[in-house]
């Protein structure tokens, strides 16, 4: 629940500390208070959009601070353990805005965005203000209203799952019929590609040993000749091989009687001789294979340029033709087997076209049985409120497939029918001004019931309905207040009386300045704050008497 709200330089409120208790607590005070400020300064607190005119005149920056005590199961720490953020007890939300609009947000002392902090402030605090009823008025969310009651958030997420493989699935078919298509009209083209770079058979790598092989017979009688040159340097004068090998046979007579320090010529002279007969080898062996044939530099060439022709006709890289080739063959191939995959692809989507109807029909059915349950409960808080002859209905449409969605295939409204035997019709062109805000205080306590946020606010929601109407209001929101922290704004004095705490909301002026303070009252304060509201700025005996009978009923 809210434990502790702390304000500074908000609007009229310098400086505000206060502590709350669980059960119904009720703010009071006359117009114009500042029972707004109050909260408007909470829903900073919990996220809401930062307004630099609700720092107080003449002061640089405004804060407030909002302390929860949770359960240590609440959902909102695992929600917070996913940003990084470290959450205990107790849980501190904090809000400081600058005069220059400037703002920053925190959660026990770590940075936070303003988008983290209202996620986390919907999960702890349900303000219901005085224009709040609009958004029950609204039928687009009535049917997340509805599947809040029936706990169907569950089944809402695996219909939105099973929609969004549905969608998956129909645009992979029809991104197939369009490529199939238009593989067909390709088709022709395709097969002359198929052929033509079939029969010029491009290799991987083969365009730089063309390239390699060119040159080296552009070269051929440059090489030629070195080679010659290079085998009569060898070869003259008896030869470079029995010269090291006369050297070798001077060395191996005094061998033994240098002691060791001829071994090393020994063994260089062995390597030359080694390697000189292989250079001799591999001179012979390329003078034998060297092409001095014209024809097969051409043959060569036309096959070098017709693979760049090819890649200049298809705008790639000669390397890249072998896999184009093979691209080819596969969207050929694919065109030939496209109805075996097409047919394939219309199972997914008619597979996947089931599985979300099956779900979705599932969960409206849960929907149907929610709002009859929802009905009911409805129509049983209505009668306290002296709306007994009202029919309240939650209608389910079915809708046409174009217009089906993650959330199902139905549309949801709410719909009351005022005089017994009318037709029923929505809220807000039914009910009068009274009524109306009778009928959203019953669905407030239905609805807020089955809600997670610990802790409900209630901004003069009792305005427009007095005497044993306001009191049943009173008792309603006391029952609700039994399982729940419940905070009401209220006019009036039957609803104040129901409260288990109370706090009067004032304004006074000091030096030319206007404060708002909060007091807590006690036993005698209150009843003399209840007498006041009813009886005004001059509060009798009688007056006094009224209000004490009230807190004690």
């Amino acid at each position: 629940m809210l434990e502790k709200l702390s304000i500074r330089n908000i609007v009229l409120i310098d400086r505000l500390d206060l502590s709350f208790e669980g059960g119904l607590c009720v703010l009071t005070g006359e117009t114009g208070a500042g029972k707004s400020i109050l909260l408007d300064s909470l829903a900073l607190a919990l996220g809401s959009r930062a307004d630099l005119s609700l720092v107080r005149k003449g002061e640089e920056k405004g804060s407030v601070t909002a302390e929860f005590t949770l359960p240590p199961a609440h959902p909102v720490f695992d929600y917070l353990a996913d940003f990084d953020l470290v959450a205990g007890e107790p849980l501190i939300l904090r809000r400081t805005i600058r005069s220059d609009g400037r703002s920053r947000a925190s959660i026990n002392d770590q940075s936070a965005s303003a988008g983290l902090l209202r996620r986390v402030g919907d999960a702890l605090v349900e303000i219901h203000g005085q224009h709040a009823e609009r958004g029950l008025l609204d039928a687009k969310g009535h049917r997340t209203l509805l599947d809040q009651y029936g706990q169907l958030e569950e089944e809402v997420v695996t219909v939105a799952h099973r929609y969004r493989e549905m969608q998956v699935t129909r645009e992979k078919l029809e991104t197939a019929r369009r490529e199939i298509e238009q593989a067909r009209v390709d088709e022709e083209y395709l097969q002359h590609m198929v052929t033509e770079l079939s029969e010029l058979a491009p290799e991987e790598g083969e365009e730089e040993a063309l390239a390699v092989k060119r040159s080296t017979l552009m070269h051929a009688e440059k090489i030629a000749e070195a080679l010659r040159d290079a085998q009569k340097a060898l070869n003259d004068n008896g030869g470079v091989e029995n010269k090291l090998r006369t050297a070798t046979r001077a060395v191996e007579r005094v061998v033994e009687k240098a002691g060791g320090t001829l071994e090393p010529v020994l063994e260089g002279l062995e390597r030359a001789a080694i390697e000189m007969a292989e250079a001799q080898n591999v001179i012979n062996s390329v003078a034998r294979d060297l092409d001095m044939d014209p024809a097969g530099l051409e043959a060569l060439e036309e096959r070098l340029f017709a693979l760049r022709a090819a890649a200049r006709k298809h705008k790639c890289e000669v390397e890249a033709l072998p896999r184009l080739l093979q691209e080819f063959i596969g969207k050929l191939k694919a065109v030939e087997e496209s109805d075996i995959a097409l047919q394939k692809l219309v199972a997914a989507a008619a597979a996947a076209r089931k599985d979300f109807v099956e779900t979705a029909n599932s969960l409206s059915e849960r929907r149907q049985t929610a709002a009859t349950e929802m009905d009911i409960a409805v129509m049983r808080e209505l009668v306290p409120l002296k709306l007994g002859a009202a029919r309240f209905q939650t209608r389910i449409i079915e809708l046409e497939e174009d217009s089906w969605g993650p959330f199902g295939m139905n549309k949801v409204e709410f719909l009351i029918a005022t005089n017994p035997g009318s037709t029923a019709g929505p809220l807000i062109k039914i009910a009068s001004g009274g009524e109306l805000s009778r009928f959203m205080l019953a669905l407030k306590v239905v609805l807020a019931r089955s809600g997670s946020a610990p802790t409900l606010i209630f901004d003069e929601v009792d305005r427009g309905v007095g005497g044993a109407t306001a009191d049943a209001v009173g008792e309603r929101l006391r029952q609700l207040a039994e399982g729940l922290q419940v905070l009401v704004v209220t006019h009036s004095p039957q609803v104040a009386a129901s409260g288990q705490a109370h706090w009067n909301i004032r304004k006074t002026d000091v030096d030319n300045k206007t404060f708002t303070s909060v007091e807590r009252l006690d036993p005698a304060a209150r009843q003399e704050e209840i007498a006041r509201m009813l009886s005004g700025a001059n509060i009798t005996q009688e007056a006094r008497a009224a209000a004490l009978s009230l807190m004690q009923e």
